[in-house]
């Protein structure tokens, strides 16, 4: 009876190991990607803001272990207390610089989760070219528009909001409760003489779960891009001067074919 405990860990050794099951069909599966599945890779490390630098200047973004709202006392504002953690807010007011990546990405699928109050603003930019929008689109009945929650956001040319692309849906949450993206991308194409093949491209956007955004291809960088050109490797851009915005949980992997079941 006493060898019984030793034999059940040598059993236990030789177990082969389980491997996660692929469940890249561009659909909600409970609860995040990056638990269900392998390939994925943080991109806060849970202690600072190490591998991301200002796109601009001096900024005000820093980790903290919570992240409060208060409905009554200040429904358009984020508190929180700097500390090590892997979840960031952007500044104690709410506007700063923008937060790039110091590695730039190409084709990727990418997972974050967010958390804004009454009325605030954001966005998350692939290749630092191309948005989408982050807003507090909850409770709105009008038609969705590309400054909506979801969407991807227009161009700006001569003075005016060009193309993007409308969510399908109004998917968002109340203020101050988190939220998620999860987003398929693929960046340009380009041929061994440098000319552009085929443009980046939206395969699949999900908001909370829900899909919104499907095969959205793009002619070009969207308004308030970063000021480089299309490439097929660019940074990844967190928009922190519209308003308090927090993030956690930004988890990145390189793009895979989305499976048909």
């Amino acid at each position: 009876m006493r060898r019984l405990p030793f034999l059940l860990l040598v059993a236990s050794l030789v177990l082969p190991a389980q491997k996660r099951p692929e469940l890249n069909d561009g659909e909600f599966h409970g609860d995040a990607p990056f638990l269900l599945e392998d390939g994925w890779r943080p991109l806060l490390n849970g202690k600072d803001l190490g591998g991301w630098k200002s796109q601009d200047g001096p900024h005000e973004w820093f980790t903290t272990r919570g992240v409060r709202w208060e409905r009554l006392l200040g429904p358009a504002k984020l508190f929180g207390l700097p500390e090590p953690a892997a979840t960031i807010l952007n500044g104690p007011n709410g506007r700063t610089k923008n937060l790039v990546t110091g590695e730039n990405f190409g084709d990727v699928e990418l997972y974050l989760e967010f958390l804004v109050p009454n009325g605030s603003n954001s966005g998350v930019y692939l290749h630092g070219l191309y948005e989408i929008q982050i807003f507090d689109s909850y409770g709105s009945s009008e038609p969705m528009k590309t400054s909506d929650c979801g969407g991807v956001y227009h161009r700006w040319i001569d003075s005016k909001g060009v193309g993007g692309s409308a969510p399908s849906r109004n998917a968002s949450r109340r203020p101050g409760e988190w939220q998620s993206f999860q987003i398929w991308f693929q960046g340009p194409r380009y041929n061994s003489e440098g000319r552009k093949t085929e443009k980046a491209r939206f395969v699949r956007v999900l908001h909370n779960g829900l899909v919104v955004q499907n095969n959205v291809e793009l002619e070009g960088g969207t308004r308030s891009h970063m000021p480089h050109a299309e490439a097929p490797a660019n940074p990844l851009m967190l928009q922190g001067d519209h308003g308090p915005v927090a993030f956690r949980n930004l988890y990145i992997r390189p793009l895979r074919p989305i499976i048909n079941r």
